[in-house]
């Protein structure tokens, strides 16, 4: 069974980009399912996460989010 990922992000975000780095290198031996939806398409979305970004939520609960680290991840899918 796979595990829902869902990361939120916006373009020009380095955090957010180092983010996805880690999620790769954790993605295949882990099953995850990743969904990475921009902030900007949804006005809520914009509003509730802004100044958190990137959001990285499992099955619907966020985990973490600023500075994403795998272990952070892991620990959450163990």
């Amino acid at each position: 069974m796979s595990i829902k990922l869902t990361l939120f992000t916006k373009t020009n975000c380095g955090l957010c980009e180092e983010a996805k780095e880690e999620i790769q290198s954790i993605k295949v031996e882990n099953n995850l399912e990743i969904e990475e939806i921009d902030i900007y398409s949804d006005d809520a979305l914009l509003e509730e996460y802004q100044l958190m970004i990137p959001v990285v939520q499992i099955n619907g609960e966020i985990i973490a989010y600023g500075k994403i680290h795998k272990s952070d991840i892991l620990n959450a899918i163990k």
